[in-house]
């Protein structure tokens, strides 16, 4: 950092000394070079492929959590799924806690991303209590299905919760912030003082869709909050099947948990 920084200030000397001593003695026109709308352009195509990087890193972040988010989903599925092949006792309390877990997951966990980019401790409790299931099975061939998916939903999980933060730091956003205000001034004095209205429609117009690319990143960067994110959409659909295959195999059975996903106390 302190090498780029050195260096930065070195070249800007180094330009601004060889204006001063040795351009009048290679250009006789000492009024003569370059204007400032020649100086925008660099600055305007930096500007652009400044916010179009950071632009897929944010978009690649989104993708990454809505990937994971569905993936751990499915994982929870198959776990449901496999539970099918034990007993009665450890079927009933796996597909109890999978249910319970989508719940805390869908409305505990994922407004707390949402507001905050971090998870919940409620599904924790639901995941800890199905791995306790599989103590009895233990040495049975389902034994080894049953924590491959978990595994599966482990690992899923702790990606959906990384995702869940904020990929671009603040002060990169902030940096970009301040290129497009530098741009747009700079953009703003290069337009003539008459017969501007084309080049006002054009700056307007520029400011505009820059603006609108900064709140994209903005937005696409908070994957579980803010106007495009990712929904809830798998995890609820798990609920419904696993809270179905409950039912359908332990009429009598309460479910541990109440609609949130918060244990029930005795």
């Amino acid at each position: 950092m302190i090498l780029v920084l050195v260096v930065a200030v070195l070249a800007l000397c180094a330009g601004l000394a060889a204006n001063r001593f040795l351009r009048p003695r290679l250009m006789s026109d000492d009024d003569a070079g370059m204007a400032v709308k020649d100086l925008v352009g660099p600055l305007l195509t930096l500007t652009v492929l400044l916010l179009a990087f950071v632009l897929v890193t944010a978009s690649g972040s989104y993708g990454k959590a809505e990937v994971a988010s569905r993936g751990e989903a499915r994982a929870l599925d198959q776990l449901t799924e496999i539970a099918e092949y034990t007993p009665s006792t450890e079927r009933e309390r796996v597909q109890a806690d999978a249910v319970c877990y989508a719940r805390a997951v869908r409305t505990q966990e994922w407004p707390a991303m949402a507001d905050r980019g971090s998870g919940s401790t409620a599904p924790s409790v639901w995941s800890t209590d199905v791995r306790r299931s599989f103590g009895d099975l233990e040495g049975k061939p389902v034994f080894g299905m049953l924590i491959a998916a978990d595994n599966k939903r482990s690992d899923e999980r702790e990606e959906r919760l990384t995702q869940a933060t904020a990929s671009i730091p603040s002060a990169i956003f902030w940096f970009l912030l301040a290129t497009l205000t530098i741009t747009v001034v700079a953009l703003g004095v290069c337009v003539p003082r008459r017969n501007n209205r084309g080049q006002i429609i054009v700056l307007a117009v520029i400011t505009a869709l820059l603006t609108a690319t900064l709140c994209i990143i903005r937005d696409v960067d908070r994957p579980f909050g803010g106007i495009i994110s990712v929904e809830p959409t798998a995890i609820t659909e798990v609920e419904r099947q696993a809270t179905r295959d409950f039912l359908a195999n332990h009429k009598d059975a309460e479910l541990p948990c109440d609609s949130k996903g918060n244990r029930r106390t005795a």
